[in-house]
């Protein structure tokens, strides 16, 4: 089978939950199956391995090797206006002419399934463009429940998403959370939807490297700090926090760098010396940070799946959460639960995993156990499925 993966959100980010599920998916795609990716110039691909994988560059310099790829590998893709504009912008400029011949080889040459990596495309082309089924993986409904002026103040990515799950052959939710949630917003019907859970390669054992963790004992904060992901509350009740358990730390794994607002307020909470941030981590010393921490917080108003929580229980350690949306999806009765909306309720939390060995032994316990639940391995078998059952 030939699958064609557009590697948009490789062009855009180096790491992340999305950039993982895909690495995921075509490694663990059958031995027989040729994916190819599509990208641009600079994306990384290091970490997207397949024995028959294919990666197209997409720009100028590469057209010569794109059309004796495209040969062999039955691509189908077309270059509208748009698509030659934004070459511009990236430097590529590709004239009219290799524009019509790039337009050639998609005219002769198809593929089974296609998989884009995210709700638009590289060249910006349609999604009901594709000559072949299309497959669409829905991340979460953030967009629609949180949108609002920070992150789609146009609306113009709300709306490129509806389109391209419209236009869809097949959709995937990475929890029955989202499931639900499309469901109730767009109005789709269940027999379109299949759930596929992610999962995580993070585990206890390769957290034992050189890379240096904090001497004080410590929470661990990873991810996003946008507005739904609630962690203004988190720093008023770590503050709270704090004034109970001196000696606690808050540790932060988040890009960008705190801005002026944040460390304003980091200030005024008398947090300047309990708060440390890195940008990125590698995965050992990731794994490494969940492992020697008093536990991870996870203060989300919204979630599609929630990978951090996973993450923690899969590197053993425990992990208060909030009760909303996909999260106990995916916890279970592995984690210490708070009610987003109360920073005394956190604060509490954050003060008993503190003092209560006996329960954090539990809750690690009881994570591993359930982090065993989640399997790369089953979520390429469950999306195979979905590609076989489009070209029946």
């Amino acid at each position: 089978m030939h699958i064609l993966y557009d590697g948009e959100v490789f062009r855009y980010q180096s790491f992340g939950g999305i950039n993982r599920y895909f690495e995921n998916v075509i490694r663990n795609l059958p031995s027989e199956f040729r994916p190819t990716l599509l990208t641009t110039v600079d994306g990384d691909m290091s970490q997207v391995v397949h024995p028959n994988l294919k990666v197209v560059r997409y720009g100028r310099e590469h057209l010569n090797e794109i059309s004796d790829r495209v040969n062999i590998q039955n691509f189908s893709y077309r270059l509208d206006l748009y698509a030659h504009k934004k070459l511009e912008a990236w430097g590529k400029n590709l004239t009219k002419r290799e524009m019509e011949s790039w337009d050639r080889l998609g005219r002769f040459r198809r593929f089974d399934v296609a998989h884009p990596t995210y709700y638009w495309l590289i060249t910006k082309g349609e999604i009901s463009d594709y000559r072949c089924p299309v497959v669409i993986t829905v991340w979460d409904m953030t967009y629609e429940l949180f949108g609002g002026n920070y992150l789609d103040p146009t609306g113009e990515r709300k709306a490129l998403k509806k389109k391209s799950i419209m236009a869809a052959d097949a959709l995937i939710c990475i929890s029955e959370n989202t499931k639900q949630d499309l469901m109730r917003l767009f109005s789709i019907p269940e027999s379109r939807i299949t759930v596929t859970h992610l999962a995580t390669h993070l585990k206890a054992e390769m957290s034992h490297g050189p890379e240096s963790v904090p001497t004080r004992p410590y929470y661990l904060y990873v991810g996003a700090r946008h507005q739904h992901k609630n962690f203004r509350l988190l720093l008023q009740a770590f503050s709270k926090a704090v004034s109970i358990e001196p000696d606690l730390y808050l540790y932060v794994v988040s890009q960008p760098g705190f801005n002026q607002d944040e460390r304003k307020h980091i200030a005024d909470l008398k947090l300047s010396n309990h708060i440390e941030q890195q940008c990125e981590a590698t995965d050992e010393h990731l794994a490494k940070l969940y492992r020697c921490s008093v536990g991870l917080v996870y203060p989300s108003l919204y979630e599609g799946f929630g990978l951090p929580p996973l993450e923690a229980m899969s590197c053993g350690t425990p992990a208060i959460v909030s009760d909303t949306s996909s999260i106990p999806e995916v916890v279970g009765d592995a984690g210490l639960y708070f009610d987003p909306h109360s920073l005394d309720e956190l604060a509490e939390r954050l003060v008993e995993l503190r003092r209560n060995d006996v329960l954090r032994q539990e809750l690690i316990s009881k994570g591993l156990a359930r982090a065993e639940l989640f399997d790369w391995r089953k979520t390429a078998a469950e999306t195979v499925g979905v590609y076989r059952g489009l070209i029946r």
